[in-house]
């Protein structure tokens, strides 16, 4: 298992919920996690003007890591993502 972190934004808390399910059947595990809050887009994504900024460290195999974000960019469940190993 290797470390990894990724800062999302979201519409809706229950997002969240799911891609830690999404997360744990890929066997990953959230370390650690820094809620930003809700915050106003620079400009609109999706139609949408504002959304929850989250920072999570997970661990996760990393030859499983890009069947996860591969699964995260087709099922659209956030808004934006930025994930970097550390």
């Amino acid at each position: 298992m290797k470390q990894y972190e990724i800062t999302f934004l979201v519409e809706e808390e229950k997002t969240v919920l799911e891609l830690e399910k999404l997360l744990s059947s890929f066997d990953g595990k959230k370390e650690t996690e820094k809620f930003w809050g809700k915050r106003e887009l620079a400009y609109p994504i999706n139609k949408k003007n504002s959304a929850m900024y989250y920072t999570w460290t997970i661990s996760i195999d990393p030859k499983k890591l890009k069947a996860l974000e591969t699964k995260i960019q087709y099922d659209s469940l956030l808004l934006r993502y930025l994930l970097m190993a550390i």
